[in-house]
């Protein structure tokens, strides 16, 4: 094998490793979510997580993706430790998938119909189809990522043949043969298979690259075996590294899929060596072929997960007794529950995170309501208690922009699908504005304080006038947030009239306000404190205008709002109209 021989080898490489990652990213986007949501809620009884574990890793084709996934979800808190020992045994027999989708490049026949099952015969067809959906689907489309899904699979096995053909000159090489051969010893086999698979972290990826060097004919099973076992380890690199930094469970979590493997690959080597030392099996010098090492990942890691099943209680122990609490012997978090679930690690999940956003910035307007009520009700009836909480979810909500403004700015890097950049866009817009809600409740509560102090007090007919705009104003956020929540477009379109009725009632309440000024009947100062009032009342309004408007605008691919308001509902919507005409009528000044 001359240097040619080696460059090829190495582009081969180039091509598998690409392929695998660009195939796994496809699957990951064109599942939309779906599968961490499987995992994160159907994973109580243990089996079915372990059947989960399998389904998710041989759709995404990566142990390792799915492990630190599970890493992620119990660094978040949305996982328990007892739940994720269950799909980390999944995922090792999830990945034994892609050994035996790579086994089929070994395939010899005369038949027709065996070489079409042949990767190099229907792979060509496959990146035809998949460049055609690729370059003619817009950005974020399903088309575009099954596309995406098809030319990954293609350029995978492409590369595999590439590397096979570059390797199988190798038989013939007796310094090769001679390296292989030291690898039949148990130890160092094993530790050249886990090195191999830390570095390029992924079982599947040097599985195949193993199949590849099978197809030559070079390499036989005392020499296979070991380096298997040992991949089984090195894949817990990845896990371990996702690990560092995170709560002492979602460490507790890597330290399970290292113990689980460590352990099954130690009970494996001393049992099946020992038996071959009073047998001695006659197929441990035999040739291994891309289909038998298939069929040894299979075995090892299915027996692995019966085996030790009964004993995943043992491993949380063993994980817990490795990563031990501190003194307090527990980790207390004061961080919001939707907020601590915006782990960095489901970024490569763009999807499920977005949907964890959502649900954050849900909870984030249920935090802005409730202090724009409260601090209505404080207006009518003072309160220090009720100032305090008001202040406490001003706060909140200030938290929850800032943590959800710097995860979204990250998520906004990554590859969505159409409907997630819409959606990234709607909660990029209305975070601000729930802020601005929970803004205008600390200035209601400032001006409470300020009638409460100078012992101020409105007019009988004044405190009406307030009450039933106050009214009004309930109404409108608590539509907006129910419209937000449910993402729905026709709702939202109510929001706008009801919005122009505030407004008219703030102007005509103004205009009453000036005329009690002239009778003397209000005092200026009192005056000035409902002024402000009245102005926080109209803002809220505004910003939930802004939220509804959001919704629309974006679901229609426009973001100009002024553009929206002015032209298309308040110029000729006669939806608007007729919803501003019934408005009018229930919304009445006394």
């Amino acid at each position: 094998m001359d240097i040619f021989g080696v460059f090829t080898m190495i582009g081969g490489l180039a091509m598998f490793l690409y392929g695998m990652s660009t195939m796994g990213d496809g699957l990951v986007m064109l599942s939309g979510g779906q599968l961490e949501k499987v995992l994160e809620k159907l994973t109580e009884k243990r089996i079915m997580a372990v059947l989960l574990g399998t389904l998710v890793t041989a759709i995404i084709q990566s142990s390792s993706a799915t492990t630190v996934m599970v890493v992620g979800f119990v660094n978040s808190g949305i996982m328990k430790l007892t739940q994720a020992v269950g799909v980390i045994m999944g995922a090792n027999i999830g990945t034994t998938v892609t050994s035996w989708i790579l086994s089929l490049t070994g395939l010899e026949s005369g038949n027709v119909f065996i070489k079409l099952l042949k990767p190099s015969s229907f792979s060509p067809v496959l990146a035809g189809i998949g460049i055609i959906m690729y370059m003619s689907a817009k950005d974020g489309s399903k088309k575009k990522n099954i596309g995406t899904i098809l030319l990954g699979f293609a350029v995978l096995m492409f590369g595999m043949e590439t590397m096979s053909g570059a390797v199988s000159p190798l038989k013939h090489n007796e310094a090769f043969c001679s390296m292989l051969t030291a690898f039949s010893n148990p130890i160092l086999g094993m530790l050249a298979g886990a090195i191999l698979t830390a570095i390029i972290q992924s079982s599947s990826a040097s599985i195949g690259i193993l199949q590849a060097l099978c197809i030559s004919g070079a390499v036989n099973y005392s020499t296979a075996i070991p380096i298997i076992m040992g991949q089984n380890i090195g894949t817990c690199v990845t896990a371990l590294i996702s690990s560092v930094g995170a709560t002492k469970n979602a460490k507790r979590a890597a330290f399970i899929h290292l113990y689980f493997n460590l352990i099954g690959t130690v009970l494996f080597m001393v049992v099946f060596y020992a038996i071959n030392a009073f047998v001695s099996f006659s197929f441990m010098n035999q040739a291994a072929g891309a289909a038998g090492i298939a069929v040894v990942h299979s075995l090892f890691n299915i027996g692995c997960a019966i085996v030790l099943f009964p004993f995943a209680d043992g491993l949380v122990k063993l994980a817990s007794l490795t990563v031990r609490d501190d003194e307090s012997n527990a980790e207390v978090s004061t961080e919001v529950p939707v907020l601590t679930a915006l782990d960095e690690r489901f970024l490569d999940s763009p999807s499920f995170a977005m949907q964890l956003c959502k649900n954050a910035v849900n909870e984030m307007a249920e935090v802005s309501k409730e202090a724009i009520l409260l601090a209505m009700e404080v207006l009518t009836e003072y309160s220090e208690d009720k100032i305090t909480e008001v202040v406490r979810l001003e706060q909140l909500a200030d938290h929850f922009e800032d943590v959800l403004g710097s995860y979204l700015v990250k998520l906004s890097g990554r590859d969505l699908r159409k409907q997630d950049s819409h959606m990234l866009s709607v909660l990029l817009h209305s975070i601000s504005d729930f802020e601005r809600i929970s803004d205008h409740a600390i200035n209601l509560t400032e001006s409470a304080a300020k009638m409460h102090e100078r012992g101020l007090a409105l007019t009988a007919h004044g405190q009406q006038e307030l009450n039933s705009l106050g009214v009004a104003i309930r109404d409108i956020i608590n539509m907006t947030t129910l419209v937000f929540r449910k993402n729905d477009i026709k709702g939202a379109s109510d929001v706008e009239p009801m919005e122009e009725v505030i407004d008219d009632m703030v102007m005509e309440m103004k205009q009453r306000h000036i005329e009690r000024l002239r009778k003397g009947t209000c005092s200026m100062e009192a005056g000035i404190l409902l002024e402000d009032i009245l102005t926080n009342y109209e803002r809220v309004s505004d910003h939930c205008s802004n939220i509804a408007v959001t919704l629309i605008e974006v679901q229609a691919d426009s973001l100009d709002m002024h553009e929206y308001l002015d032209v298309k509902v308040k110029g000729s919507d006669p939806h608007f109209r007729d919803e501003y005409l019934r408005l009018k009528k229930i919304y009445i000044l006394p």
